[in-house]
């Protein structure tokens, strides 16, 4: 089987090394700068002191090489490139190549519905297989956390089994079907965690304040934050009851943190071990730190995350007071 990944940031990284040291398929990279990377990729995993290696037979920044005559395509991209790429891959796709994404909830099915033939196969993850970060750019990566499920979604074909399979296999992770798109390009994760976090670190900020120190994001995450995305999700578990998603299909944050109040969900969000280490996103200035407006916190999460589930709320006439507030502050700085 012929797969093609795009996009080279961390999850690009860590799928395609992950994907390409298993030696029953051959893969492909289409990155924007195919001269920065090395032969083989290392990605570093948690669980295990030995590494896995990674070499793809074509690293390129043209997608008719790396694209064309490929079965499978899959996007690790940020919401603002997914449209981009699609238009530049469309025509040398095989009519029958499954192009799928790992990051759904910036708007994956809706671009892929509107830019590509409405017979090509497409599929989504619910949820990112892995928690990726790049070690060296172009050479080394690690994994830091797992799923222990995924949750995948298929529009455009009939042949929905077989391209779960896949998933499983691609990602080595038992995979379900999920019954709709919406299930997937609706998110209560990165969408709505982030912007939560944010909006309860810098509502008060204004130009010219500085920080001392660069703050946690997960482990100083605060009740406040957390009461914050307990409200949005109850906003959006609102959209879900109207349109056709399978009921549980996506839990709740207190479900799936296995929480019960704003003060568990705190804790629990301060203790994943996959989280650990990682800062707000800011950046050096006037002799101490600012938020980093640049960051794909804001350049992703808010344009291509939050409005989604936004614009839909508007369209089915419901109330969202929290998301609505969080948005309309957080939009100004994405842009």
């Amino acid at each position: 089987m012929k797969i093609c990944i795009c996009g080279g940031g961390n999850l690009g990284h860590v799928v395609t090394g992950f994907v390409a040291a298993r030696t029953d398929h051959e893969v492909r990279l289409l990155t924007r700068h195919p001269e920065r990377w090395q032969k083989s990729i290392i990605v570093n995993r948690p669980d295990c002191g030995q590494p896995l290696i990674g070499t793809p037979s074509l690293i390129s920044n043209r997608p008719e090489e790396a694209v064309g005559g490929a079965d499978v395509v899959v996007l690790c991209l940020p919401g603002f490139s997914i449209r981009e790429v699609l238009m530049q891959i469309k025509d040398s796709l095989k009519p029958d190549a499954i192009v799928g994404s790992v990051v759904s909830s910036t708007g994956f099915f809706f671009e892929a519905m509107e830019v590509l033939p409405s017979s090509q196969p497409l599929f989504g993850l619910q949820r990112v297989p892995f928690i990726a970060r790049t070690t060296e750019y172009g050479h080394e990566a690690s994994i830091l956390g797992y799923k222990d499920t995924l949750a995948v979604a298929v529009a455009q074909t009939r042949c929905e089994e077989e391209i779960r399979q896949l998933c499983e296999r691609l990602f080595n992770t038992p995979t379900k079907l999920l019954d709709s798109h919406y299930e997937v390009s609706l998110s209560n994760s990165n969408p709505l965690l982030h912007p939560s976090r944010l909006y309860s670190l810098w509502k008060d900020w204004r130009p010219g304040v500085c920080y001392d120190r660069q703050a946690l994001f997960y482990e100083e995450w605060t009740e406040e934050a957390a009461q914050l995305y307990i409200s949005m999700d109850n906003e959006l578990q609102t959209l879900l009851e109207r349109l056709p998603v399978r009921k549980g299909a996506i839990p709740t944050v207190l479900d799936y943190y296995e929480s019960h109040d704003a003060a568990s969900l705190a804790q629990k969000l301060r203790s994943i071990e996959a989280f650990k280490g990682i800062k707000a996103p800011m950046k050096a200035a006037g002799g101490g730190f600012v938020p980093d407006f640049g960051s794909r916190y804001f350049t992703e999460d808010f344009p291509y995350g939050l409005a989604i589930v936004r614009r839909l709320m508007k369209e089915y006439g419901l109330e969202a007071p929290t998301i609505e507030r969080i948005y309309q502050w957080g939009i100004p700085y994405s842009q």
